[in-house]
């Protein structure tokens, strides 16, 4: 499970992780001419070497010069050759040991401390929020996921820079940015693809008929001419609409493609999804920005059809572009919103991640605090499901028996947030 808290961003600038602070990097470590500046260590390094350059091995831990100039300690998952350098030439996967997994990206050789360099070790990246796996499959599930596979995708209007591993099809592995219909979410390999995809203007078909005869319909898909898209919405049926928001309920079962298409996505921004193939057994619940051209896919959540543990959310995701804009927790009220309609206790699957963790603890603050703060005379949290009544027993019972989150502490937590009031 994940959820919130990125950067916004349009095709002009691509989204980029932000460290767990919140702060976005600076574009610092350059000299006046823009370049980067080199490392004495490098230039002592490329020296001895004979001008070539002695290559790190996977698991070495040394400094890595981020965005911020600031160096940090990283420790080297993969490499790989740089296809116009020389024999021992390799640019390197690495992971910041201070940051979360989202911010794991390939660094030329020059931008590490090689001063720094220790010994290599063979340990496994640290791996917080795989708890029900065991020392066999969470070691198989590093390994399968190391590195990221897509580096950024087209969605709408906007460029957005992954933040995880996601089993595209083998076909895709060559692919380093994929592009997205933003109605069906089908994904394509090449933007004239995408562009064929879309439903077009009369003057843009007779435009592309010209194009696709000069080329010879190079572009055409290994399966035949595609198919326009003929979605304004995703297709399911709308169950809310307030101004320019709307949410769809999608069956998995009646629209199977376009499910496995959505977790394909998520995937790529969620590091403890489980990519599930059949897509039957899951609602798939789509908020979207509506305007003139259609519905816009701003996050969704999920749930089973029929929970034994009354779980009433899977998974859940804001897309980066539309984060810190309060849908995440909007999602989350939604979800016990559809419990309580049910007449029914629910809560999220567990473990949550680092970000669906603190969405949930916004969550619960606001919720809280509105609560204590309307309400006159003592206040108990002994389980009195039927207390306070406008919240309704199952977002109550959640968060007091701690179903959500861990149940030490955010019993104290809670606590402390009634000393405010």
């Amino acid at each position: 499970m994940g959820s919130i808290d990125a950067p916004q961003t349009s095709k002009e600038n691509v989204s980029t992780p932000t460290t767990p602070d919140g702060q976005l990097p600076a574009g610092g470590g350059k000299d006046s001419g823009g370049n980067q500046p080199e490392n004495d260590t490098y230039r002592k390094r490329r020296s001895s070497s004979g001008g070539g350059i002695l290559s790190l091995e996977v698991g070495t831990r040394v400094l890595c010069r981020w965005r911020d100039g600031k160096y940090h300690p990283v420790k080297v998952i993969e490499r790989r050759r740089v296809h116009s350098g020389g024999l021992n030439d390799y640019e390197y996967y690495v992971h910041y040991t201070e940051f979360n997994r989202r911010l794991d990206e390939w660094v030329k050789l020059d931008q590490l401390d090689l001063s720094s360099v220790e010994t290599v070790v063979d340990e496994k990246v640290e791996d917080k929020g795989h708890e029900e796996l065991d020392a066999a499959s969470l070691r198989e599930h590093e390994e399968f996921t190391k590195v990221k596979n897509i580096a950024t995708i087209e969605l709408g209007r906007y460029e957005i820079e992954t933040w995880y591993f996601s089993p595209f099809p083998p076909e895709y592995n060559d692919s380093l940015q994929l592009y997205f219909c933003e109605f069906c979410l089908n994904f394509m390999k090449r933007k004239e693809q995408l562009q064929r995809h879309m439903p077009t203007t009369d003057k843009a078909i007779w435009w592309r008929f010209i194009v696709c005869l000069r080329l010879k319909f190079q572009f055409m898909s290994a399966n035949g001419p595609e198919r326009k898209c003929d979605l304004k919405h995703p297709p399911g049926d709308e169950i809310y609409r307030s101004g320019t928001l709307s949410m769809f309920e999608v069956d998995g079962k009646k629209n199977k493609v376009y499910g496995q298409n959505l977790c394909y996505l998520a995937k790529l921004f969620l590091d403890h999804k489980t990519l599930y193939y059949d897509v039957d057994l899951f609602l798939f619940y789509v908020l979207c920005e509506c305007d003139d051209r259609g519905c816009h896919m701003v996050g969704y959540f999920s749930k089973e059809k029929h929970s034994e543990e009354s779980y009433n959310l899977a998974c859940i995701l804001t897309l980066p572009p539309y984060q810190r804009k309060g849908y995440g927790k909007f999602l989350i009220a939604f979800s016990y919103e559809l419990s309580k309609k049910e007449s029914k206790v629910g809560t999220p699957e567990r473990p949550l991640s680092d970000l669906g963790l603190l969405s949930y603890r916004g969550y619960w603050t606001r919720v809280l605090l509105d609560i204590l703060k309307k309400h006159k005379g003592n206040i108990s949290i002994k389980p009195k499901l039927d207390y306070p009544g406008s919240m309704g027993t199952s977002v109550w019972a959640d968060y007091l028996f701690g179903h959500a989150m861990d149940t030490d502490t955010d019993m104290a937590w809670a606590r402390h947030i009634m000393c405010w009031i």
